[in-house]
């Protein structure tokens, strides 16, 4: 790019950074030297490639969504939590709002994320161990007691039954007298990485996907601000892909999406704006800041180019990210606390719109009230200490970081164009269902997985504390125990919520919702109306797993 058209895009981005909100914050160094709000080519030089990087706020976004970067506004500190039951959930909710939370992201129990009632046989010794018990909207209610759902953005992590589930959040919503085109947040809904890396699934593909675009076409008419999928990268990482794989294969999943939209006969314009991601941060600095600038360039230009955007919003890659499990060590956790700093500067030196940091404490259980106060203010230190929200894109031009991202973004589309040939019709979703049927994308991440395991065991990479500096003064830590009366006392409350309710108006929603699942008609309203009815996640799985059949992943050797 020549001087003048640099010189032109400077001069483009002033006048929106000018025109646009900017936070009443100091932003100058630690030694009270004013920095420029971004930087870029000295006045009058040339670039080759600048097209590429560009400037904060305009396509193709490598350096951000917003002109301002974080003096507009900070990332939203949005903490994962959620064990034992709802009440126990709610004051850790209650507790990291006042401790300067900026909204809510809640883990489910194994039995919820499978679709299951805490009083299956198939749910003993797991309720409430590795989140919240949710088995009906009454469980909602308690969940968000006293918090307003109106005024906090929440995050739900959950895939194979994301829609009752979300269901039973609206229900809440309406009984706390919400205006229900007033909440704000993210639903996983993500069914494409369950079949990829997660496996927490419970139909075949098709029926999941004809939830999902009932759920799209629902949010886009009656719950405009709400995101009805976040297309999650992040357990595909936990399982062991590379970043590029991680990059690639969340991407594709959502073109998958896009292309269902489409396919509802959507607006592009209005519904990909409902489309969020949500990535991993690993321990590699500098490859996972350019993830995430590819992921937003690699991101617009698609949208522009093969499916139609053409609204600013449409185009825009909106991310939440989480600091990487998978790297945090049971041998002196303590270190775990820089790993996830690091991970966390990575993330925000990305742009990333949300975060997650994870506790030192969670590769042995669920963090305690202490460990999720530490992971909390790591974010903070990193948001009012370091400087870091001062210049936006700080990174952006530094040779290394730039090759990094180009290569990323290349090994990217080459992953793409694979994808395409696995499919009939040269379509992403295509490529992915039979990516799914022949199991290539489990096959491409165990590869990944292996590779890294063989280089840890031979040493050549190295984790503190596992196989370098293994010596340690360090104490056993006191972990969070979920006590086995959490699981008894969600039985009896359920047993008798199913005595206390209209057993008949029950039977009759559940009827009236097979009964739409057999024809065109748009399910969300018939489930709503048995969420109301105190129908339990079981019940309502249990009538469409009988309806639709239950997926099982074929054998492979």
């Amino acid at each position: 790019m020549d001087a003048a058209e640099i010189h032109a895009g400077r001069e483009r981005w002033q006048r929106r950074y000018d025109a646009a909100r900017k936070r009443d914050a100091d932003f100058t160094t630690l030694s009270g030297v004013a920095v420029d709000p971004v930087y870029g080519p000295p006045e009058g030089a040339a670039y080759p490639g600048f097209e590429r990087i560009g400037w904060p706020g305009e396509f193709p976004y490598t350096r951000g969504l917003y002109p301002t970067g974080y003096r507009g506004r900070t990332w939203t500190i949005r903490q994962f939590a959620g064990f034992g039951n709802a009440r126990q959930t709610n004051e850790r909710y209650k507790m990291i709002l006042a401790a300067g939370g900026g909204g809510l992201s809640v883990a489910f129990d194994m039995p919820t994320l499978m679709g299951r009632d805490s009083d299956e046989p198939e749910s003993l010794g797991e309720v409430g161990h590795c989140g919240v018990a949710i088995d009906s909207a009454a469980d909602m209610d308690v969940l968000f007691e006293g918090i307003p759902l109106q005024d906090v953005t929440t995050s739900m992590t959950i895939s194979g039954p994301a829609v009752p589930v979300f269901c039973m959040y609206l229900v809440a919503a309406e009984r706390q007298g919400a205006n229900l085109r007033d909440l704000d947040g993210t639903l996983q809904t993500d069914i494409f990485k369950e079949y990829i890396a997660q496996k927490e699934w419970l139909f075949a593909p098709e029926p999941h996907l004809r939830l999902i675009g009932d759920l799209m076409e629902y949010c886009a008419a009656e719950i405009p601000k709400y995101k009805p999928l976040s297309v999650s990268g992040y357990h595909i990482r936990e399982a062991g892909s590379t970043a590029a794989q991680e990059l690639a294969y969340t991407l594709a999943d959502g073109f998958g999406y896009v292309e269902l939209g489409l396919s509802r006969g959507l607006d592009v314009n209005q519904f990909a704006p409902g489309l969020s991601f949500f990535f991993d941060a690993h321990v590699d600095f500098f490859e996972e800041i350019a993830k995430f600038r590819a992921a937003r360039r690699i991101w617009a230009r698609h949208l522009r180019d093969d499916y139609g955007a053409t609204s600013e919003k449409a185009l825009w890659l909106k991310f939440h990210t989480q600091t990487a499990g998978v790297s945090l060590t049971a041998q002196q956790p303590v270190n775990n606390v820089v790993r996830t700093a690091i991970e966390a500067l990575s993330a925000v030196l990305g742009g990333t719109n949300s975060l997650h940091t994870n506790a030192l404490d969670e590769t042995l259980a669920l963090p305690t009230d202490e460990s999720a106060e530490i992971a909390l203010r790591t974010q903070q230190v990193i948001m009012e200490e370091t400087g870091v929200v001062n210049v936006a894109d700080p990174l952006g031009g530094s040779w290394y970081v730039e090759a990094l991202t180009d290569r990323i973004e290349a090994e990217a589309e080459e992953i793409f164009a694979r994808i395409r040939e696995l499919g009939h019709d040269g379509s992403i979703t295509a490529g992915i269902l039979r990516g799914i049927e022949d199991g290539w994308f489990t096959a491409h991440i165990a590869e990944a997985a292996f590779a890294y395991q063989q280089a840890l065991e031979k040493g050549d990479k190295k984790v503190v504390g596992v196989n370098a500096h293994n010596s340690t003064l360090a104490k056993e830590l006191e972990i969070l125990r979920v006590s086995h009366e959490v699981e008894q006392v969600q039985r009896r409350e359920l047993a008798a919520r199913k005595t206390d309710r209209d057993g008949v108006r029950v039977k009759a929603a559940l009827e009236r919702m097979v009964a739409v699942a057999r024809t065109g008609e748009n399910m969300i309203p018939a489930m709503l109306d048995a969420v109301r009815a105190e129908a339990t996640l079981g019940e309502i799985c249990g009538v469409l797993k009988s309806e639709w059949g239950i997926y099982r992943e074929p054998p492979r050797f």
